[in-house]
């Protein structure tokens, strides 16, 4: 599977979720799919599905679209039809402290209203 790599933000800068991974390895049972439509769902690799079809596959508590090493460098295989709730985490919510922190990473800087959500 080729690797997908996110767009450079307005500043042409990488994602800091580039360097970090961690809300992709938080738990097995996060991403869940919760309204993704039958074409968004169909378009995720079935390898990638969970047996229940309820979210992602993990192995333990990593997704298993997830490539690279957590903290360093990560990317995410099925960027572009990645889950919905994979779309709206963003770098510096609560949702990525909570994650950050599990993986004894430092908090990063909160969304601002100007930050813009990958598509």
């Amino acid at each position: 599977m080729e690797r997908e790599v996110p767009p450079k933000d307005q500043a042409g800068t990488q994602s800091p979720c580039q360097a970090c991974g961690a809300c992709c390895a938080y738990s097995a049972s996060w991403p869940r799919f919760s309204l993704e439509t039958d074409a968004e769902l169909a378009a995720i690799p079935e390898a990638l599905v969970a047996r229940d079809l309820s979210g992602m596959a993990a192995d333990g508590d990593r997704c298993l679209a997830l490539t690279g090493t957590i903290g360093e460098h990560v990317a995410c295989t099925i960027y572009t039809v990645r889950p919905i709730v994979c779309r709206d985490c963003q770098p510096g919510d609560p949702e990525c402290h909570t994650a950050r922190e599990r993986w004894g990473l430092p908090p990063l800087p909160a969304p601002t209203p100007n930050d813009r959500k990958a598509p």
